[in-house]
């Protein structure tokens, strides 16, 4: 709950800025609801080479909601504000070599190095607040760009390491074997470690195509990865990169 207050208080301080630097503010401002689904993942930039192989990805349902308001600077420029209530998914399924990991395997904690194969499941609900300079590109086309800060309110971050091997602390420890069916492979889960707030910066643009009506797209990249700096279990930074497509509707 205190994170939904100070996301919709962002919204609004920021709205109320901008306001002061024109006349008239609540008479130019434009107000647009959107909807939208997205499409990424949450990944190292770039792929290390632990990750050998990328063996398939599903889409999840990720939607948006949110509501949008612009203030027009002039006839060309103009600034945006919004709240948007977002889910980013993934899951995806990869071979590893050497891959550092933490799992549980028969009711016991093993940490080392994995070789096999991974399947892993994300999902994030979340508050987001983007603030962006806009520009309008002839009459009906209007493109956007800036930061975003995100509040997560439910989070899920785990998987199965199956088809292989673990070697327990080092390239040298104890060869733990793991199979691929239940109660040989190993699970990972690490929810409560996700980072709840979230930074990135988006670019888009807006497509009026019927009077009121029109359609949008969007690409997100998260600057802070989805943990913590001081989480070391996954040993690579994890950024969500999305994209959205989505449609929206002019209320003022």
């Amino acid at each position: 709950m205190k994170n939904i207050i100070f996301a919709i208080g962002m919204t609004v301080l920021t709205l109320g800025m901008t306001g002061t630097a024109k006349a008239g503010v609540l008479d130019s401002l434009q107000i647009r609801a959107r909807v939208g689904y997205s499409i990424g993942g949450t990944t190292p930039i770039p792929l290390p080479e632990t990750i050998r192989s990328i063996d398939s990805y599903s889409l999840t349902p990720s939607f948006l909601v949110g509501i949008d308001a612009k203030l027009p600077l002039n006839e060309k420029w103009g600034i945006t504000a919004g709240l948007h209530y977002e889910n980013k998914g993934m899951k995806a399924e990869v071979t590893t070599k050497a891959y550092h990991m933490e799992v549980i395997k028969g009711g016991s904690h093993l940490s080392g190095l994995f070789t096999g194969h991974v399947s892993q499941k994300s999902t994030q609900w979340m508050l987001t607040v983007p603030v962006q300079a806009t520009m309008e590109l002839g009459k009906n086309v209007v493109l956007r760009g800036g930061p975003y800060v995100s509040f997560l309110l439910s989070k899920e971050f785990g998987g199965i390491a199956s088809d292989g091997y673990l070697r327990e602390g080092n390239p040298t420890g104890a060869k733990i074997l793991m199979g691929d069916k239940e109660g040989e492979w190993a699970t990972y889960e690490f929810d409560d470690d996700l980072r709840t707030v979230q930074f990135g910066i988006g670019v888009g643009a807006d497509w009026q195509v019927y009077k009121r009506l029109g359609v949008s797209a969007d690409l997100n990249w998260g600057l802070t990865g989805i943990f913590p700096g001081d989480f070391k279990t996954v040993e690579q930074t994890l950024y969500p990169v999305y994209g959205t497509i989505g449609v929206f509707y002019r209320l003022k």
